[in-house]
């Protein structure tokens, strides 16, 4: 998609109410309601006893990712590389992804369960939190940022199908189980023209001009590191608290995650047209990174038990 925007980025940049940056903002209000449609009660109620472990993940996703982010920026933030730290620190509010977390936490013989219950409230949590941390961040930064209309329109295009979904759950919510690879290919095609279109926007613009090729290298670099120093933190908040093996393999892997699903969907909501292709670029290589990283581990951690 990044390629093609490159080489053929009109489609990408018309204007229209069937443009393709219309339907793909379409498109992630029907994602979220699918996604509240999926979200069972009962399921969200039987998960609740297992509180450190949960506490454990939901902190380091939302308060000592987005912490950690912000104080490398006080030291290391330049204006040259503004862009690039707004990305990053994207990545850091982000929730954490849920099928691959699933995933890694299967292989490395971890608790299942809690790691699908862990997953999915953070991908509900990170509705509410991740525009919140944003909005700080960018107010800190400019005073300019609209952080009330942000919220007005995050609240009519997610917010409001979440809340939609998970009320119709108890009628639909069966269905949507049962016809979820189809709505799973949804969410992929949905996300592919969101990458389209905001690269589009970005080359047009001549966005990533300034950037070289050691500047991608160094952030992927840094993108790398972010996830050591948080699965290092994971570990030994993990055995502190006395967690059991499985209990702490799905912290490690719940806990230093980020989901790109999320950070695509949501970054048009967030952001102007004309920044969001570069703001993307941290979140692309982040979870590119975890996914090499988190699969070498995982089958590890299944080698050692």
């Amino acid at each position: 998609m990044i390629g093609l925007a490159y080489l053929w980025p009109t489609p990408g940049i018309l204007e229209g109410p069937f443009s393709l940056s219309n339907l793909a903002n379409l498109g992630v209000s029907v994602i979220f309601f699918f996604y509240g449609l999926r979200l069972s009660g009962d399921k969200l109620r039987a998960g609740l006893s297992n509180w450190k472990l949960h506490l454990t993940i939901h902190l380091t996703t939302f308060v000592v990712f987005p912490l950690v982010v912000w104080a490398a920026l006080s030291v290391f933030g330049t204006d040259e590389t503004r862009l690039l730290w707004l990305g990053a620190f994207y990545v850091a509010a982000l929730p954490s992804t849920v099928s691959s977390s699933v995933v890694m936490v299967s292989i490395a013989g971890g608790n299942i369960p809690a790691a699908i219950f862990n997953a999915s409230i953070s991908s509900l949590i990170g509705v509410f939190l991740t525009p919140l941390w944003m909005g700080l961040f960018l107010s800190t930064g400019s005073g300019d940022y609209d952080l009330a209309g942000v919220i007005g329109k995050l609240a009519l295009q997610v917010i409001a199908p979440v809340v939609l979904g998970i009320l119709l759950n108890r009628w639909l919510g069966t269905w949507a189980e049962r016809y979820k690879k189809a709505l799973s290919n949804f969410d992929k095609i949905v996300i592919l023209m969101i990458v389209y279109t905001s690269f589009c926007e970005s080359f047009e613009r001549r966005m990533f001009q300034s950037l070289t090729v050691l500047d991608l290298l160094v952030l992927g670099a840094c993108m790398l590191c972010l996830f050591f120093l948080i699965y290092g933190f994971v570990n030994l908040i993990s055995r502190l608290l006395g967690f059991n093996r499985e209990d702490r393999i799905t912290a490690l892997f719940c806990g230093s995650k980020k989901s790109l699903v999320q950070g695509s969907v949501m970054v048009t909501v967030l952001f102007p047209a004309n920044v969001v292709g570069i703001v993307l670029l941290p979140i692309m290589m982040y979870h590119a990174l975890q996914l090499i990283a988190a699969s070498v581990l995982a089958q590890a951690l299944a080698r050692r038990s």
